[in-house]
């Protein structure tokens, strides 16, 4: 091993590779998942500067027989970016790889490299007039190297899709230290396999992005984001649908939110000042874009409202008056996570289910829970505009949360995958897979879909070194 470290600080550097043989160096950031659900050793952190120090350490590490784990913001939810407890993974960090190569405005399209945090990306599109519409709770942190790898979703999917829908072109290394230059921001190029949608979503195991070419949009005149009280999701469905008529393509948030989760945000946040939580067991938070202008846009909202209180699918609503309150309702709305975690650890899903099944999904889901766990909370929220919901769940009330993890998350996940599966869901919407759910996913997934899967890892890296123990198992 000495003498791959060596040849890893002659590719990138003395400064760039970190090891516990200095103990003035704490690995932890790059060790430990940001949920605190897994916490390796890595052999070595290597924090390449360039596409061809990657290709390189790829080189080394395959030499070497070494496996390695590339890493973004690492902000993950499924422990898919860490190391393993053994000492002899190389964590590749994209982190020190965060240029912004091209912004191409006739083209609408931004190159950027992998280690570009979203928020930078947002912003650099926002000084050029232009909007790139990823948008997640992590977006100051998460790099878009990670948000490929997983296909990140986010609030604005219902318009604009996941990250592989933004995404036109890519450069790759590939598991045996290849450069694949395909960063052509086409939109058509019907030459053969799609290689871009291969990687995206592969969490690291086929190849290692280095960077990306993907989608701007013209900047909205308006935007306008409205909050209301709905009497149950069969309501919060008819809502969207109403929604769809009315807003077309401006329509570009349509959250759910449970009223127990937003308790939790009013009880550890109070300063946030929830509005309409009390008295109704759904609020959904509504976002319309509009190409023409605000009063446009307030006009579109006020006859969806309207429609929206005469067929009694709605109880109230408070429209934001400007961006401050709009941003306001925003957080409120990204603080539930937060909020979830104040109140004790739990058990976290990412399912989608198809829109229109979600209200009796979680009714009888609800009903199965809380009769095989009294007492269990559901902390119930999400993307209902694309059929994904963050379907968790919550101790007892004065239960100890560890010991609620040890008994229960193994029962928990099954009960609710199950009745996934039985309403032809999937059990990751947007989170992925990594290494919290690669024993589960042959157990839900299409058979002749995880055959060809193996088939393709195994073409693409034979030696499974590219992180191993994520998506699938050898």
């Amino acid at each position: 091993m000495n003498a791959l470290l060596t040849q890893l600080r002659a590719l990138v550097g003395d400064a760039h590779v970190l090891t516990h043989d200095d103990p003035a160096t704490d690995l932890s950031a790059w060790e430990q998942d940001w949920r605190k659900r897994a916490h390796g050793r890595a052999l070595a952190v290597v924090r390449p500067g360039s596409t061809d120090e990657v290709a390189g350490v790829v080189k080394a590490c395959v030499a070497a027989r070494v496996s390695i784990v590339p890493q973004g913001g690492n902000t993950g939810m499924v422990v898919g970016s860490v190391p393993d407890d053994t000492g002899t993974q190389v964590v590749l960090s994209l982190s020190r790889m965060k240029a912004v190569r091209e912004l191409d405005a006739a083209n609408l399209t931004i190159t950027v490299e992998a280690g570009c945090v979203l928020q930078e990306l947002q912003e650099t599109a926002e000084r050029a007039e232009l909007l790139f519409p990823l948008s997640l709770a992590a977006e100051g942190s998460c790099t878009i190297g990670g948000n490929l790898a997983t296909n990140a979703g986010g609030t604005q999917v219902v318009r604009y899709g996941n990250t592989r829908d933004l995404c036109l072109g890519l450069e790759v290394v590939t598991a045996q230290g290849q450069i694949w230059h395909g960063l052509g921001g086409l939109r058509k190029d019907n030459t053969g396999y799609d290689l871009r949608n291969l990687f995206v979503g592969s969490e690291g195991t086929l190849g290692i992005i280095t960077a990306a070419t993907l989608k701007l949009y013209p900047r909205p005149a308006a935007r306008l984001t409205a909050w209301t009280a709905v009497p149950s999701l069969d309501a919060a469905v008819e809502l969207l649908g109403l929604a769809h008529q009315h807003l077309g393509a401006g329509l570009t948030g349509f959250e759910v939110m449970g009223q127990f989760a937003l308790s939790l945000v009013n009880k550890h946040f109070s300063q946030l000042r929830v509005p309409l939580w009390r008295d109704t067991p759904y609020c959904v938070l509504l976002e319309n874009s509009d190409s023409e202008s605000e009063a446009h846009a307030r006009a579109q909202f006020e006859r969806l409202l309207e429609t929206a209180l005469e067929r009694e699918v709605l109880n109230d609503a408070v429209v934001a008056e400007n961006l401050a309150q709009a941003q306001q309702l925003w957080h409120i709305r990204e603080s539930i996570p937060l909020a979830q975690a104040e109140e004790g650890l739990n058990i976290k899903h990412d399912i989608s289910v198809p829109v229109s099944r979600i209200p009796a999904f979680c009714h009888e889901t609800d009903a199965l829970l809380q009769r095989e766990i009294p007492g269990v909370r559901l902390v119930n929220f999400g993307h209902l505009g694309d059929g994904n919901l963050h379907y968790n769940v919550q101790a007892p009330e004065g239960t100890d949360g560890p010991l609620f993890l040890k008994s229960y998350e193994e029962k928990v996940n099954s009960l609710v995958f199950d009745a996934v599966k039985r309403y032809h869901g999937s059990i990751s919407a947007e989170h992925g897979i990594g290494s919290l759910k690669v024993g589960k996913l042959p157990l839900y997934k299409d058979p002749v879909a995880m055959a060809l899967m193996r088939q393709i890892k195994l073409s693409l890296d034979p030696l499974n070194l590219l992180n191993p123990g994520r998506v699938i198992e050898p």
